[in-house]
């Protein structure tokens, strides 16, 4: 039964963040079974490509780059540290801080996983158009950009 929208909102699946989201569940639900049997979440697999792409980070930049909650993060590190994917450093400027790299293992999991994300990366160009996907990845990034002054702090 459809009911009379009251509230002023549009539709949750016609919103902007029921949209977003449903884009994002579109993209990752072929890749989530390729994570499952490397053994890592979402998550972790998003700490580890902030990882493989920065030569080091501390746990602040980890958080930022991979868009999670530093608490979430301490977890993350401390699963991806004891499975020897990362490894931890002290900074020798600021001896409490860690400063966190991917190990060789680790880059090697996001090398095998990567062979099927780019797969399907090909498959969604594919589907849906290079222009379009990077048109919607540089609107998606514009929109966060200009959003940001609406986060609460932290």
């Amino acid at each position: 039964m459809s009911r009379k929208i009251s509230h002023g909102l549009p539709r949750y699946t016609e919103s902007i963040a029921g949209s977003l989201l449903a884009a994002r569940e579109a993209v990752m639900a072929p890749i989530r079974p390729h994570l499952r049997a490397s053994n890592v979440t979402e998550q972790q697999w998003r700490v580890l490509r902030v990882l493989a792409d920065a030569t080091s980070l501390d746990a602040r930049g980890i958080a930022e780059a991979a868009l999670l909650y530093a608490p979430t993060v301490t977890r993350i590190l401390k699963e991806l540290g004891e499975r020897k994917l990362i490894i931890r450093h002290i900074d020798p400027v600021d001896g409490r801080r860690s400063i966190i790299s991917i190990t060789e293992e680790g880059l090697s999991l996001v090398h095998d996983t990567a062979k099927h994300t780019r797969t399907l990366i090909d498959a969604y160009i594919e589907e849906f158009g290079r222009e379009r996907l990077e048109a919607f990845r540089l609107e998606a990034k514009a929109l966060a950009a200009a959003l940001a002054k609406f986060k609460p702090g932290d």
